[in-house]
């Protein structure tokens, strides 16, 4: 679905069709993370089985979700299996905060090796062979997901070809996706909402970039809500950023960089959503929702996209 935010227009085409639908001079901003098996089993020292999900790395600390959180106590070691156990540190909010014996780097090498791919738990089946390159971009590249930035699962090897040949920039950030990204708003006041932090990292030159493709009336298209918080975070910190975010994106932001964008169609209460009407307005996105489930849009993960511009 393609949506104008100025007039309301709503137009329905293929992903394929999004050459034709931007112009030359433009730039697109995908997110290169990649998910890592993050999702791993083990048990207590009593016996009570656990589930891990792996979030991010801190120092010498690894934060994870933890089913069984409440088994957990200070100083309790883990066992994961395969030779590796874990030391359970403290609780922090509905996170656990854990010791490994390994390195970051090698801890990921054994969650390679070892790991399961976090799949959406909507999907309600374990991994299949195929779900460690399918719930993948193709232009994955940095370790340290626990879910897939999911707009940029569209693009094929083939419609990038297509888009540099139409001389339509393509720039990578790079924001490691957190389950708190997916976290539903509970709060009455959504403005009270707060997003867990997640790793991003947009370099100087690459804003600069796209602030001059801007400047010369260009859109800066964002693939997905993590590049749109991503950039929008640097344009808060002189144009870089390197660090951890929790910029939450509500009705009223002032968007700085970001002019168009790419994203799937969200749940409700979730800060997506939220984002996606902060960018086109409520109405507008009431409106092309409403379309896109009369003309049976897939919502979801694996579902289908809007470009807003």
């Amino acid at each position: 679905m393609r949506l104008d935010r100025a007039t309301g227009a709503i137009s329905h085409h293929t992903f394929a069709d999004l050459p034709a639908l931007l112009d030359p001079g433009d730039a697109l901003v995908l997110n290169e993370t990649r998910v890592i098996p993050a999702r791993v089993f083990g048990k207590t020292p009593a016996g009570a089985e656990i589930e891990l999900l792996v979030v991010r790395f801190a120092g010498d600390e690894v934060i994870g979700m933890v089913r069984g959180l409440k088994k957990l106590k200070p100083g309790m070691s883990l066992d994961l299996g395969k030779g590796l156990s874990a030391e359970f540190l403290r609780r922090d909010g509905d996170m656990g905060v854990f010791k490994f014996p390994l390195p970051e780097e090698a801890l990921k090498k054994w969650l390679r090796d070892h790991g399961n791919i976090p799949l959406p738990p909507y999907m309600e089946r374990e991994e299949e062979p195929l779900d460690r390159e399918r719930y993948q971009t193709v232009f994955a590249a940095k370790d340290g997901s626990c879910a897939a930035p999911t707009a940029g699962l569209h693009f094929t090897p083939e419609l990038l070809a297509d888009l540099a040949e139409k001389h339509v920039l393509q720039e990578q950030i790079c924001l490691h996706v957190g389950p708190g990204t997916f976290k539903p708003i509970t709060e009455e006041d959504i403005s009270r909402h707060a997003i867990d932090p997640e790793y991003a990292n947009v370099p100087k030159a690459l804003y600069n970039n796209l602030l001059e493709v801007k400047n010369r009336g260009g859109r800066v298209v964002a693939v997905g809500t993590t590049v749109t918080r991503s950039l929008e975070t640097a344009a808060r910190h002189g144009g870089e950023f390197h660090g951890p975010t929790a910029l939450y994106i509500s009705p009223g932001f002032e968007f700085r960089l970001v002019n168009s964008l790419i994203t799937n169609f969200h749940l409700p209460k979730s800060s997506l959503l939220v984002l996606a009407s902060a960018f086109a307005g409520r109405e507008r996105i009431l409106s092309a929702y409403a379309a896109a489930i009369q003309e049976r849009y897939r919502f979801y993960s694996y579902g289908d996209a809007m470009l807003i511009i």
